[in-house]
């Protein structure tokens, strides 16, 4: 089972990887945007320092996927917010190396990390933290998921 599970990793890794971006290019930081369904590329590493929001448009079936060819690194409290129909189990983070979430931040979506994550003292995830070839570390975490 658990070599299916990588597998799979794999292959939706691969697959979100290779999507041709649709939205905007990301900024450094994505403190401040809000954000409508689409595939958005970073051009390296990405930091979220407040809130990204990430807007449905009343639409429950809107998909978000995130490219960040290096690291993601949420800071302390910082909260990625769903408004007007948006769904945490349809927002993807194709992570290039690691990712680490901040203290007592709110993260949503599912993370696929090539190599590592932390998820740091407190902070909470409405969805997954997959990584391929290395740890997920926790620290009094909360992780709870959406039905789709």
């Amino acid at each position: 089972m658990a070599a299916q599970a990588q597998a799979d990793l794999t292959v939706a890794y691969d697959d979100a990887a290779g999507r041709a971006p649709t939205g905007q290019a990301l900024p450094a930081d994505l403190v401040g945007l809000t954000l409508v369904g689409g595939v958005y590329r970073a051009s390296g590493a990405t930091e979220l320092n407040g809130t990204l929001t990430l807007d449905g448009q009343g639409d429950p079936n809107t998909v978000w996927i995130f490219q960040i060819p290096s690291t993601l690194i949420t800071g302390s409290a910082s909260v990625v917010s769903l408004i007007n129909g948006a769904r945490a189990c349809n927002v993807f983070w194709q992570v290039g190396s690691s990712a680490t979430l901040g203290t007592n931040s709110d993260f949503v979506g599912t993370i696929m990390a090539l190599t590592s994550i932390t998820v740091n003292t407190g902070a909470d995830v409405q969805g997954r933290a997959l990584a391929r070839n290395g740890s997920v570390t926790l620290d009094d975490n909360t992780f709870t998921t959406d039905v789709c």
